[in-house]
């Protein structure tokens, strides 16, 4: 298959879907898939006319069922090295200029949960069940799991995952906070881009500095947290868009915000 052909974007009105499209593998990310990603997300990152971004994986069978372990026969912790010394698709999404929606439809397993927790809102279908069974491999996550799951789900729940292998289902996915929604199989993706439309008709310098303050909250003492946030709210003063949104509320008519 083409790379090009292994993640396929399109668009619907401001949001860009990019699909995962390896389904006979149930997505697995090999080295390729990896690369197009990448190549996907800084794309839609550079469209002017794209404001969010959505995520998911071709088929119903899987998001993304992990790494593609066949590229792990015969690999030397120097090969592995070199490998994760590259481009991260997970730091891609999470360092993504505008917001990234999970879409997840079937197994998200491994890397592909990982992938999953890198993205800023996770909507998932009631047939997906999530896992980190790296342990089985005799292996641990590697893609971030060991940090942003702890941070989404609590340590305890976190180290459940981690340490037996097992899945979980989208119900207890929603219950641990996992994931922010379940809806039916065939309508997943309809409801994350409702999500993303909803998102890019707020105002792109807003959403930024939001975007920025929150997950920053995960690493910074709350005082210095409290001092970046203060200074973005004040950054959003000097844009067009906290005038438009201001004189729009005014005027109690919708605001249509430019991304200045």
């Amino acid at each position: 298959m083409d790379n090009a052909e292994l993640v396929i974007p399109e668009k619907r009105g401001r949001v860009a879907i990019l699909t995962l499209n390896r389904p006979e593998k149930r997505n697995a990310l090999n080295t390729a898939l990896r690369r197009s990603l990448i190549a996907a997300l800084q794309a839609a990152a550079q469209d002017d006319e794209v404001r969010a971004i959505v995520v998911t994986g071709a088929g119903d069978k899987a998001f993304v069922a992990g790494a593609d372990i066949s590229e792990f026969e015969g690999r030397s912790p120097v090969d592995q090295y070199r490998v994760m010394s590259g481009p991260s698709i997970y730091s891609a999404v999470e360092e993504s200029a505008k917001p990234v929606i999970a879409a997840i439809n079937g197994f998200c397993l491994g890397g592909g949960m990982e992938l999953a927790l890198a993205c800023d809102i996770r909507i998932a279908s009631t047939s997906a069940r999530f896992g980190q069974p790296e342990v089985n491999l005799g292996i641990l996550p590697g893609g971030g799991g060991t940090q942003r799951l702890p941070r989404v789900v609590g340590q305890g729940s976190a180290l459940y995952m981690i340490l037996t292998g097992e899945m979980i289902d989208a119900t207890e996915a929603l219950r641990l906070g996992l994931v922010q929604e379940v809806v039916e199989p065939g309508s997943v993706v309809a409801r994350a881009v409702e999500v993303a439309t909803t998102i890019a008709s707020k105002s792109p310098v807003a959403v930024a500095a939001a975007r920025e303050a929150t997950r920053a909250a995960l690493s910074l003492p709350l005082a210095d947290g409290l001092k970046l946030e203060r200074a973005l709210f004040q950054l959003c003063f000097a844009s067009e868009d906290k005038v438009e949104g201001v004189r729009a509320f005014l005027e109690k008519r919708p605001a249509e915000f430019r991304g200045r």
